[in-house]
């Protein structure tokens, strides 16, 4: 599966209530009475409370739960640490009084250069992605996940695309078994769609976050594994306009108020009719020009930016999920986060999000 969930949070939450146990028990049996009291103390700073230890790396288990769950599992390590640390500190100052000043020279060197703290940060990548969940979110979509290899049925023809058809190379991607080409990695988080409507009657209002793999040669703007937000709503009387209404109110939240969107005729294998759409370009205001009278190198004087593709549910679609298209219509729509990303911060080269210079992810 695609879902960034390993562990429930309820999982992580015990084990971190065994190791503040285990911490608290540790620090109660030392005392002054014990043999190198103020060695054993050390230890446990190393073990529990330094970088390397057993709360730090509690840290890492923050990738495990879902996005909504993150500040929660942070609030809960950063409560742990706080109640170990002060539990240690009494400690040290029971010692000190116990077995004399010594306890102060040997725990602590005020000699030693204090360490410089760095604050960690979410990548600039999946701040943008959680910035589009948060306005779908807001618009009443729900968060939709699937696996990350996929059989040709669900990336391909389900989805209107006949293994033959030419337009599927353009969505052709990694095979996983080439002696029989039935397993793939996804090249769409399309396939999502085509899963929750099996198991779904409508309406339907979501979004499908994840990684996607296509056969691209890495370049400026392409690489052969980027993430998309894919979107599907389902329902009676659902038409292009509310299509419209819904994209140009995430361009308006993405990009700032100001911001025009503009329709497209285009073709897509799963909608019909479909369209792409531009929005006004963020760098020159749709003018097409610089302040100095130039043609805007972004949109190469054109004014608007291609930003992502959409159209209505094919029917063919729907009777693959044995949906009626007599009675149900919706509309679907995709867009690359690496894209959002570099327009909203200015970036020209994709290859920067997996590349993990510090010089470049310190600037967000």
């Amino acid at each position: 599966m695609s879902i960034l969930l390993v562990m429930s949070l309820q999982e992580i939450e015990s084990e971190l209530s065994q190791l503040k146990a285990s911490a608290l028990g540790k620090l109660a049996e030392i005392t002054a009475e014990t043999k190198d009291a103020l060695e054993t103390l050390k230890q446990f700073d190393h073990k529990y409370l330094s970088r390397s230890g057993l709360i730090r790396q509690c840290a890492q288990k923050i990738s495990n739960v879902e996005a909504h769950e993150k500040p929660q599992l942070g609030q809960l390590i950063n409560q742990l640490k706080d109640s170990v640390t002060e539990s240690f500190n009494r400690k040290v100052e029971e010692l000190k009084k116990a077995v004399g000043p010594k306890a102060t020279t040997v725990l602590f060197d005020a000699t030693i250069p204090g360490e410089q703290k760095s604050c960690g940060r979410y990548h600039p990548l999946y701040r943008t992605f959680f910035q589009i969940i948060d306005v779908f979110k807001w618009l009443g979509f729900d968060c939709a996940y699937g696996p990350e290899i996929e059989s040709p049925y669900y990336n391909f023809e389900a989805l209107n695309v006949p293994a033959d058809h030419p337009s599927c190379d353009a969505f052709d991607t990694f095979y996983v078994a080439d002696s029989h080409r039935n397993l793939l990695l996804r090249s769409h988080t399309s396939p999502v769609q085509i899963r929750t409507m099996e198991q779904v009657k409508p309406p339907i209002r979501i979004i499908v976050p994840g990684k996607v793999f296509r056969p691209d040669t890495p370049a400026p703007s392409r690489f052969p594994m980027f993430h998309q937000v894919e979107g599907l709503m389902v329902d009676t009387d659902i038409t292009f306009a509310n299509l419209k209404g819904v994209l140009d109110i995430f361009c308006k939240e993405i990009f700032g108020p100001a911001t025009r969107t503009r329709f497209r005729p285009s073709f897509f294998p799963f909608t019909e009719p479909s369209a792409e759409v531009d929005i006004s370009c963020v760098f020159c205001g749709g003018k097409g020009v610089t302040g100095s009278g130039e043609n805007c190198p972004v949109c190469r004087g054109e004014g608007w930016i291609e930003i992502l593709g959409c159209g209505m549910v094919h029917p063919n679609v729907f009777r693959h999920v044995k949906y009626d298209p007599e009675k149900y219509t919706g509309f679907a729509f995709g867009m690359g986060v690496e894209r959002v990303a570099m327009l909203k911060h200015g970036i020209n080269d994709i290859r920067l999000f997996t590349e993990n210079h510090l010089s470049f992810l310190s600037q967000f």
